[in-house]
């Protein structure tokens, strides 16, 4: 009777403890690595920081006692080192590449859309361009329909996505959802999960955003034509536009796991009535053709792997290069978007 007893109560102290472990331990990674990346970026500083935390925590562990208070107190530790880490606040007015230096400002009246800083370079390589930011004006009422870039750098698992809207009169408009990095900053997926990056919405010419990727970075880039109404398409482009003037007045943080290219065009789709129920291919976003197609958000006349096939449009982008004509060339011979509505649904 004794032993059931015995038993029974560890089974409760593990069920009871078990969940505030993990949070701990999980914790305790996180939170150093905040404090490596975030507190400071004076490296020494930080590198000391970083570990008379994880001293501290295992001080607590070894001192106090029963187990449950010191499970307790690492817990507070935890939640003041998040307290601080999301009071970081995000910034408009450092030393930016040339690329991202200037914010996208859109205005609309009636059926007219003007946008400022559309971003249109002439690269002679990835690094090395001649810089145009443009005003841009389109007719809404010209609006044919949207469209997904999918672009791939090496393993295909995780891809980049550019969304594109295109109109009758003129060329499409892509924006791109990206790190807005500073002189001297390259890229890290890790470095992407803390306060390393401000969010930044390029909103560019195609032959900008996808030559770039195609001619000069070595990317496979596939479009894909989104099976959406004129009225769906607008709604999106239009919560689209409405971040574009948020983040010039209030900078955010971009995350690379709740925050970033493809995560955000859910939120937009779903602020707008046009989402989809979560899937692991919205973070695995290599496969989100697969999930699309699944879904019937792209044509599906074809078998999956055909349409993927006439999809890629590395090579046509480019042998299209500097061609004014680059966006009408990289669609020739494109699954359409069969089966949704031409007109506008009653505004």
């Amino acid at each position: 009777m004794v032993k059931l007893d015995w038993k029974a109560h560890w089974v409760r102290w593990v069920l009871l403890l078990g969940p505030v472990w993990v949070f701990d331990v999980l914790g305790i990674i996180w939170a150093m690595l905040a404090l490596w990346f975030d507190a400071t970026r004076v490296h020494w500083l930080a590198g000391l920081l970083a570990v008379a935390f994880i001293v501290g925590c295992v001080t607590l562990f070894v001192m106090l006692r029963p187990i449950r208070r010191a499970l307790l107190a690492v817990s507070v530790l935890l939640l003041l080192v998040i307290i601080w880490w999301n009071l970081i606040p995000p910034r408009n007015d450092r030393d930016w590449q040339p690329d991202v230096a200037q914010l996208a400002r859109a205005t609309i009246q009636g059926n007219q859309l003007t946008i400022e800083n559309v971003r249109n370079f002439d690269y002679r390589s990835e690094t090395d361009f001649i810089e145009h930011w443009e005003t841009r004006s389109y007719d809404l009422g010209q609006l044919q329909g949207a469209d997904l870039f999918l672009c791939f750098w090496g393993p295909t698992l995780i891809a980049h996505t550019i969304a594109s809207w295109e109109f009758a009169d003129g060329p499409p408009l892509a924006i791109s959802i990206e790190t807005r990095k500073e002189k001297g900053e390259s890229y890290s997926a890790l470095r992407g999960i803390y306060r390393q990056y401000e969010l930044y919405y390029v909103v560019a010419d195609e032959r900008d955003l996808i030559r770039l990727r195609t001619n000069f970075r070595g990317e496979r880039v596939y479009l894909y034509r989104i099976r959406m109404d004129l009225a769906g398409a607008r709604a999106v482009l239009f919560d689209y536009l409405k971040e574009v003037n948020r983040l010039a007045e209030q900078p955010r943080w971009y995350n690379a796991l709740i925050n970033n290219c493809t995560t955000t065009i859910r939120h937009h789709a779903l602020h707008v009535g046009e989402g989809k129920p979560w899937d692991w291919r919205i973070l695995a976003n290599g496969h989100l053709d697969e999930l699309m197609y699944e879904r019937g958000t792209i044509d599906t006349s074809l078998p999956f792997l055909e349409m993927k096939l006439r999809s890629e449009i590395t090579d046509k982008a480019k042998d299209a290069n500097t061609d004014p004509d680059f966006s009408s060339r990289i669609r020739e011979g494109l699954p359409g978007r069969a089966g949704i509505a031409t007109t506008d649904r009653k505004k």
